[in-house]
C-alpha cells in the first residue's frame, strides 16, 4: 500500500504543469467587486475562454465578487488570491446543479481542474435559506412535506460539487457557511486536497468533506469544522467503491462524527490509510467506521488518532439497512495508537448547531420535555449513562478482523443503575437493529462502559487501557455472540463491581497479561445467557 500512495504522490505533482501559463484576471472579464453584482457570467467567460485555449490561471484578486453556479472546465485552476472573497448568491434561480446536486462551484467530467489560493469561497448558506424558505412558505417552490418538521431539500447548495473528473487538485482556499454538505468529490480519480479550511455551521447536514465513491484521493493538513460529519467517506454507487484514500494530519470538529465512513456503503471501501489526525468537541464518534447498505468495507489502517472531548471513541457496524438487497462487510480494520477523552458533559454544547441528545434512538424514543429545573450531569435533556466504544455486527453476519493495538480511552463514568440498568442475565433486551440508522447510540443504553462486542470474530486487543473518572456499575467490557478472539495486555486500572469482563455466548476467546485490580477468576464472568 505504501509503494501505491508513493506513486499517487508522484502522479499528484503533475498536477500542476498544465497551469503554468499566465494568469487571467475575472476583473478583465468584466467582474465587479461590490459584493452585490452577479458576475457569474464574467467569471464563466473567462474560465471558458482559458479552458479552450489549453488552460490556465483564472485568478479573482482581491475583494468581494458575488456569483452563482460557476462551472470549472478541463485545464483551469481557479485561483482564489489571499483577500479574495468568492460569495455565493443569495436567490436559488442562481444556482444550476450536476447529477441533481446544487452548488457554487461545480465540475462535471472534466480533468485536471484545480483551485487555489488563500482566499475564501462563501456559500452564504444561511442567507441563502432565507430565500429557500421564502419560496417554500409562498407556494412558489415545493418540497418534501418533512421540510416543515425537519429541513428542506429543494435550493440547498454544497460549496463545491465535482462529478467524474480526474486530475483535481484543491489546495490552501477556505470553504464556508454551505446550506448543505460542503464539497464532495463524486467517482473521480487521482484528487489531492491540501492544507483546506472549512468553517461551516451555518445549517444541518452540513458535511465538512465528502469523499464519495472516488479513487486516488489524497488529502493532508487540513482543518474542518463542520456541523455534521467532518471527514466522510461515502458510496453510493453499488458498482463503485471508495479506493486507495490517504489521510493525514488532519484536525477535525463536529457535532457529528469526527470520521466516518458511510452511512451510505452500496459499494463499500477498499485500501484506506489513515493517519494523524486530531478530533475535539464532537458529538458523535471521533471515528465510526459503518457498513450497513451491502457494500465492503475492508482493509482499513487507521493510526495515530488523538481526540478530546467526543461523545464515543470508536463505533464499528456492521448492519442491514437495505434489508431486501446483499448484506454488508466488515473486515480487516486495523486501528492503532488511538487517544479519547469521552467527557461527562456533552461535547458540542455551546456550538450554533448542536447534536441532539445522543442516548435517544431514532424512530423507538421521544424527544422529552424538559422541566425548567430539570439539569443533571450538564446534559441538556436527560440523565443517560455514557455509551462505550464498540464492535457490533448482525446475528450470523459478525464484523470480522478486526486489531485494536495501543489504544487508550478515558471515559467521565458516572454510570448510574437509577439511570438504566441491564443484567447480565438480560443481554438480549439490548436490541438488534438491524436495518437502524447506524450511529453509536443505535442500541440506547448498552451493559457495558468500556468497550461492548457483539456477533464479531477475529477481534484483537493489544495493549488497550481502559479507564474511568468516576465510578461506574458496569462491567468495563461485555463480548455477546464473539468468537476465535484474543485479549493482551488490557489494562482496566480500577472497578466499582465484579464482574469487569463478561464472555456470554463466547468460543476460542484468549486472555493473557490482563491487567485488573483482581483477579481473573473473580473479574472474568463466562456465561451463556440468551
Amino acid at each position: 500500500m505504501k509503494r501505491s500512495y508513493l506513486l499517487l504522490g508522484l502522479v499528484m505533482c503533475s498536477i500542476c504543469e498544465w497551469s503554468l501559463a499566465s494568469d487571467h484576471l475575472i476583473t478583465d472579464y468584466g467582474a465587479i467587486a461590490d459584493g452585490r453584482t452577479i458576475n457569474t457570467r464574467f467569471i464563466q467567460k473567462a474560465i471558458d475562454e482559458v479552458s479552450a485555449a489549453g488552460g490556465g490561471r483564472v485568478v479573482v484578486p482581491a475583494g468581494n465578487f458575488m456569483t452563482g453556479s460557476l462551472f470549472l472546465k478541463s485545464g483551469v485552476d481557479l485561483h482564489i488570491a489571499l483577500g479574495a472573497v468568492l460569495l455565493g448568491s443569495h436567490s436559488t434561480d442562481d444556482y444550476q446543479k450536476v447529477d441533481g446536486r446544487a452548488a457554487l462551484l461545480l465540475g462535471n467530467n472534466q480533468q485536471h481542474i484545480s483551485v487555489s489560493g488563500e482566499g475564501i469561497i462563501d456559500g452564504q448558506g444561511q442567507e441563502l435559506l432565507v430565500d429557500i424558505f421564502r419560496k417554500l412558505r409562498s407556494g412558489e417552490a415545493k418540497d418534501n412535506p418533512i421540510w416543515q418538521v425537519k429541513r428542506p431539500e429543494y435550493g440547498r447548495a454544497m460549496v463545491l460539487y465535482f462529478k467524474g473528473c480526474q486530475h483535481v487538485s484543491v489546495t490552501d482556499v477556505t470553504l464556508k457557511n454551505a446550506s448543505n454538505w460542503v464539497q464532495d468529490y463524486r467517482e473521480c480519480d487521482q484528487v489531492v486536497i491540501n492544507r483546506i479550511t472549512v468553517q461551516s455551521t451555518a445549517y444541518w447536514n452540513n458535511d465538512g468533506l465528502d469523499i464519495t465513491d472516488s479513487k486516488n484521493v489524497r488529502v493532508t493538513h487540513c482543518f474542518i469544522n463542520a456541523t455534521d460529519d467532518a471527514l466522510c467517506l461515502k458510496s453510493e454507487n453499488p458498482n463503485s467503491a471508495c479506493e486507495n484514500i490517504f489521510v493525514d494530519s488532519c484536525v477535525l470538529r463536529s457535532s457529528a462524527n469526527g470520521l466516518k465512513f458511510g452511512t451510505a456503503n452500496a459499494g463499500g471501501f477498499r485500501n484506506i490509510t489513515i493517519r494523524n489526525l486530531t478530533v475535539y468537541d464532537t458529538y458523535r464518534s471521533a471515528i465510526a467506521l459503518e457498513s450497513v447498505d451491502g457494500g465492503i468495507m475492508e482493509n482499513i489502517d487507521i493510526q495515530y488518532v488523538t481526540a478530546k472531548n467526543t461523545g464515543n471513541a470508536i463505533f464499528i457496524r456492521r448492519g442491514h439497512r437495505n434489508t431486501s438487497g446483499p448484506i454488508s462487510t466488515a473486515k480487516h480494520i486495523y486501528i492503532a495508537h488511538v487517544k479519547v477523552e469521552v467527557p461527562l458533559y456533552k461535547p458540542d454544547q455551546g456550538y450554533p448547531i448542536e447534536g441532539p441528545p445522543d442516548h435517544l434512538r431514532p424512530g423507538f424514543d421521544q424527544m422529552p420535555v424538559r422541566p425548567s429545573n430539570f439539569h443533571i450531569y450538564g446534559h441538556p435533556f436527560l440523565p443517560y449513562n455514557l455509551v462505550p466504544a464498540s464492535i457490533v455486527g448482525i446475528p450470523g453476519y459478525p464484523v470480522q478482523d478486526v486489531t485494536l493495538e495501543d489504544i487508550d480511552i478515558s471515559y467521565g463514568g458516572r454510570g448510574s443503575k437509577d439511570i438504566a440498568y441491564i443484567p447480565m442475565e438480560s443481554l438480549g433486551r439490548v436490541p438488534e437493529n438491524e436495518n437502524g440508522y447506524p450511529e453509536f447510540s443505535m442500541f440506547g443504553e448498552l451493559p457495558a462502559w468500556g468497550f461492548y462486542i457483539r456477533h464479531a470474530e477475529g477481534i484483537v486487543f493489544k495493549n488497550v487501557r481502559l479507564h474511568y473518572l468516576e465510578d461506574d456499575f458496569r462491567p468495563a467490557i461485555v463480548l455477546d455472540d464473539v468468537k476465535n478472539s484474543e485479549f493482551h495486555e488490557l489494562k482496566i486500572p480500577t472497578a466499582r463491581e465484579m464482574p469487569m469482563i463478561v464472555l456470554n455466548h463466547t468460543s476460542d476467546i484468549t486472555l493473557k497479561n490482563l491487567q485488573l485490580p483482581a483477579s481473573e477468576e473473580k473479574a472474568v464472568l463466562k456465561s451463556d445467557f440468551r
